[in-house]
This record gives structure tokens, C-alpha cells and sequence, in this order.
């Protein structure tokens, strides 16, 4: 399991490293765009290459904020509970949120592979949208299996807390 997970962190590594380069390529082009209206002469596709990377971004940084606990939480009442109310808590939360991912993951698999099957396109450039759509599945899957990690570290941390 140990080398699983590690597998896992060495994906969501390579993931944010991905987002961080789609972020940087977003405020680029953003910023090439704009001087080029200036200058009446626009990048072509501009908004919907800056749509592609913002999903990029989004799947390549769900992991590991995930990870690192960066997501916006209350906490308020939950942090005046016991310890062990507290993990009680958070598998509790964490298996709802990874049932919920699941779901929500495998619907994309599947409307990744409905629209590669239509050969849906974008509207400017024609590109392909199924790629995009399979990314942002991936990094979701990724971040599911970033979930069970976080559940399995909480149940081992319960098991601590029943020792002592």
C-alpha cells in the first residue's frame, strides 16, 4: 500500500507541476491578448484556450490542495469536540466526499467518451474537446484516490487515539 501511495504522490506532484505551467500559460496568453487588442490585432482562440487551461488548472490542483489541506473548511465547532469525535468527523466527511468523487469521476469518464464518440469540437480552433474532458477525469480520479489515502490515514489515526 505504501508504494501506492507513494506512486500517488509522485502524480500529484507531476500534477500540480502541470497546473503551475497552465496557470503560468493562461496569464501569458492573457496578457499577449490584451496588448494585441491594443494593437488591433487579438490571438485568435484566446478565450478558449484560456477556458482549456483554467480546467487544467483545476484538475492538476484539486491533489494537491487536497493534500495539503488548502481547501476552505468551518471548523468552528468541530475543533471544541475530543480528538477522537473529531476523526470520527472527518471520515465520516471524507467518505461522503469520496462516494460524492466517485460519482462525479466516473460521469466525466463517460461524457469524456460521449463527446470523443460525437467528435465534439471547439467552436474557434476545432480542437478536440474529449482531451480536455479525459484530463479534467483524470486529475478528478487522481484526487479521489488522494481522498481514500486521507481516510485510510485517518482510520489509522483513530486506531492511535483507541491505544491510548
Amino acid at each position: 500500500m505504501r508504494i501506492f501511495f507513494q506512486a500517488l504522490n509522485k502524480f500529484s506532484d507531476v500534477l500540480k507541476l502541470i497546473g503551475a505551467i497552465a496557470l503560468t500559460s493562461m496569464m501569458l496568453l492573457t496578457v499577449v491578448d490584451v496588448i494585441g487588442r491594443f494593437f488591433k490585432s487579438p490571438v485568435f482562440g484566446s478565450v478558449e484556450l484560456v477556458g482549456f487551461l483554467a480546467t487544467i488548472v483545476v484538475a492538476a490542483a484539486l491533489p494537491y490542495t487536497y493534500k495539503m489541506d488548502g481547501h476552505v473548511g468551518v471548523e468552528i465547532l468541530v475543533r471544541l469536540l475530543p480528538d477522537k469525535t473529531q476523526t470520527w468527523i472527518d471520515i465520516f466527511t471524507r467518505t461522503l466526499t469520496f462516494i460524492l468523487f466517485c460519482l462525479i469521476t466516473w460521469q466525466m469518464f463517460l461524457y469524456a467518451e460521449d463527446i470523443y464518440k460525437t467528435g465534439e469540437v471547439s467552436m474557434n480552433l476545432e480542437f478536440p474537446i474529449y482531451y480536455i474532458v479525459y484530463l479534467l477525469a483524470f486529475g478528478l480520479l487522481i484526487f479521489t484516490v488522494t481522498i481514500l489515502e486521507t481516510i485510510f490515514h485517518d482510520i489509522k489515526q483513530l486506531r492511535e487515539l483507541n491505544t491510548k
